[in-house]
């Protein structure tokens, strides 16, 4: 069978994690295919609340096999600490769960590195989450890494020592940070021990005999387009590839093999940390969507910058994506405004343009369309039809615009809330 993505087409935080949850039942494998902890997948079971940010998004489903892909790092103490979550939660984890042996491995003195860094270019520092993630990449690219397949290696802590080693020295260039690197070492070898009781994989032939076997499959991406090393708005981005075409390097399948792509975007824009946000409102309204959309980073705590939807943003990620269908997330948080603004152009140099540029600083401003919003959402709708006919017309102008047509909408946290549109 083939494989379906789903990732986000936004600055990240998009609710992946949710639609995720829903739509894993009828998948046999999830699988995360890039990023690390710095991800915060919020997924809400009743009056439960759970957040991860390495595991994939399936693991509540009994039948269904969590992959932890080659292209994701990994923090084996945060990875170690999920599962006792989910274990607390009464999970049978170790058996929905496989890692990848091409997996890369953070290590305590990465995440020194990202914060000694990221300390050291003061106000021009681009928001790293301090997980370790941008100096694990590096390790890779650079083929000095540590891997989880090392970890089966007979000769596993003179490989940790020699990459400590090399960070140590690096360290020696930036101020001296207020870390504990040893006892943070010790948290890190025993959740090595834990971590090895786990199934270990070769991601790249277990998933490619799983789609010969006709398994369903679906994808499953962190951070957000805009965030992907290539095509987002850089240097403000992640250390890995957020789009579709991660999916091949990250999982090692070929690109004949994928075929939905579902896109999920906030009915509105979020960003965390630095760098450039055409839509962004730094006002009173701006303020009243973080305090409607609890917008605080799920990693972080860090309270997010909030925006209308920019849909030239929009239209830039689905054409990067090869988009299918579209989810929107978050339709309940616009429930206190009168009216709504969308982004549909850009003011460039006194013209207007549809395109994103190279330097998004180069916007002089965004030209808005407005439509009225829709007031609160009746607690017990069920069905598309039953939407305020404002919030019909909202996705009808978003499917217009866009050309792709939206397949469901979130109208709250809860599985319960996502309705699905004809």
């Amino acid at each position: 069978m083939p494989v379906d993505v789903l990732l986000g087409l936004q600055w990240g935080d998009e609710g992946k994690g949710k639609i995720v949850d829903y739509l894993s039942g009828s998948y046999d494998c999830i699988a995360r295919f890039q990023g690390g902890p710095n991800a915060g997948h919020t997924i809400i079971i009743g009056d439960n609340k759970y957040v991860l940010h390495t595991i994939p998004s399936g693991v509540f489903r009994e039948k269904t096999r969590n992959i932890i892909g080659n292209g994701v790092v990994i923090d084996p103490i945060t990875l170690v600490k999920e599962i006792r979550m989910l274990e607390g939660a009464g999970i049978d984890i170790k058996d929905r769960l496989k890692i990848a042996r091409k997996a890369h491995l953070i290590l305590p003195t990465h995440r020194a590195l990202d914060a000694a860094s990221e300390k050291a270019k003061g106000k021009e520092k681009i928001g790293s989450t301090l997980r370790g993630i941008g100096p694990t990449y590096m390790d890779k690219t650079g083929r000095n890494g540590l891997r989880i397949g090392d970890i089966e290696a007979s000769d596993f802590r003179s490989r940790y020592e020699k990459l400590f080693q090399k960070h140590q020295t690096l360290l020696q260039i930036y101020p001296k940070l207020d870390t504990d690197l040893k006892e943070e070492e010790d948290k890190w070898f025993e959740a090595i021990d834990h971590i090895k009781t786990y199934d270990f994989i070769d991601c790249e032939y277990y998933i490619n005999k799983e789609i010969d076997k006709g398994k369903s499959i679906l994808a499953e991406g962190a951070q957000g387009s805009m965030l992907d090393i290539e095509y987002g708005t850089y240097p403000y981005v992640t250390s890995s590839n957020t789009i579709t075409a991660g999916v091949c390097t990250g999982l090692g399948i070929a690109p004949g093999h994928i075929k939905e792509v579902i896109g999920i975007s906030k009915a509105y824009c979020t960003r965390v940390g630095s760098g450039p946000f055409p839509t962004e409102l730094e006002d009173e309204t701006g303020e009243l969507l973080r305090k409607e959309g609890q917008e605080f980073g799920a990693t972080t705590g860090r309270p997010r910058r909030c925006g209308w939807l920019d849909l030239i943003q929009l239209q830039y990620s689905i054409m990067l994506n090869g988009v299918t269908q579209l989810a929107i997330t978050k339709a309940d948080v616009l429930n206190r405004f009168d009216k709504i603004g969308i982004g549909t152009s850009y003011s460039i140099g006194g013209a207007s343009s549809e395109n994103l540029p190279f330097d998004l600083e180069a916007i002089d401003n965004v030209n808005f369309t407005e439509l009225d919003g829709w007031g609160d959402l009746a607690d017990d709708i069920k069905v598309y039809s039953d939407l305020p006919k404002p919030l019909h017309r909202y996705c009808d102008f978003i499917e217009d615009f866009l050309s792709v047509n939206i397949s469901m909408i979130s109208v709250g946290p809860e599985r319960s809330k996502l309705i699905l549109k004809p």
